[in-house]
């Protein structure tokens, strides 16, 4: 409820839906519990919208009493399933983020350039439509690994199946539980990454990864390994036109920064979205974010631009 009534307040709830849902409260709770002990639970219907962030996205978002229960499954699962995750996923998890993540990209590229010294290359893809593409079969069975509660199964299977892109196939966007099942579909590729391909330097986020090696020879391999193991383990497809294979010194753009030799900064349709958004309001949320990188120039740009306005 707690959760609920942050969204809320962040302007992602309606006020309508809390009020509803607060009006007998506890009347409320007690009867979600009684469906859950019955086994009668069942999710009610997805509103469905579209959000610009910064591409277009279509968002399912459950009503206040489903996310009510999201939130406990995640809080239940979350720590049994995150203790398994390699260290250098950083999507949906406590202590990572995109920061963190791109600031490993430049550890990566530090070591693997001997300091920016000698050459190397980096592989940068990702899944095609992969939240449309999470084979519910196939992360049941993923679950069932670490979960063997039937009552807790049955539950997670009514969550995963409360939505369909095609048959048997897709998560929501806008799920609290769709973030950790996404990270334990992939975990998969993240222990083949590590202990199959050897990729000493590999980072994830979401589906976007990247591996970092000195011979350009070892990554091309790479290439055809990744997408068989995606095709014949996940039922994935490794996007054709968003895998890039560059030199290290060319500038490697990921999670919203591109890291060159000495210093990163930001991707160029990053800083053109900010000069359109930023307002008095939310300037020191994107001051912060600019300080991450060696964004000086950029910083003291909007800073003139706002107090000229």
């Amino acid at each position: 409820m707690f959760c609920a009534w942050r969204e809320f307040k962040r302007g992602k709830t309606k006020k309508s839906d809390v009020a509803r849902f607060e009006f007998n409260l506890e009347d409320n709770i007690f009867k979600l519990h009684g469906e859950l002990a019955r086994g009668a639970y069942a999710p009610h219907a997805y509103e469905s919208f579209f959000v610009k962030d910064p591409k277009l996205r279509h968002i399912h978002k459950a009503d206040i009493r489903d996310r009510v229960l999201h939130q406990a499954v995640f809080r239940v699962l979350y720590p049994i399933f995150d203790k398994h995750f390699i260290f250098d996923s950083y999507s949906s998890r406590i202590g990572k983020g995109t920061h963190s993540g791109f600031n490993r990209l430049e550890v990566f590229l530090r070591k693997s350039t001997k300091n920016w010294t000698r050459q190397s290359w980096c592989l940068k893809c990702d899944v095609r439509k992969f939240f449309d593409s999470i084979d519910h079969k196939v992360l049941l069975n993923l679950i069932r690994r670490k979960i063997n509660d039937e009552q807790t199964l049955k539950l997670i299977e009514t969550i995963i199946f409360s939505f369909e892109k095609s048959p048997g196939k897709g998560l929501p966007l806008g799920n609290v539980t769709s973030q950790l099942f996404a990270n334990i579909y992939l975990n998969e590729f993240d222990q083949f990454a590590k202990h199959i391909l050897k990729a000493k330097y590999y980072a994830r986020y979401c589906d976007d990864f990247v591996i970092v090696d000195e011979r350009i020879e070892t990554l091309e391999k790479h290439i055809e390994q990744i997408r068989d193991f995606l095709h014949q383990k996940l039922l994935l497809e490794l996007h054709p036109n968003k895998i890039y294979l560059r030199k290290a010194r060319q500038g490697i753009d990921f999670l919203g920064y591109v890291v060159l030799p000495y210093r990163k900064v930001l991707r160029t349709k990053t800083k053109k979205r900010i000069f359109k958004k930023v307002t008095e309001k939310n300037i020191a949320s994107y001051i912060g974010m600019l300080s991450h990188g060696h964004n000086k120039r950029l910083e003291e740009k909007i800073k003139n631009d706002i107090v000229s306005l």
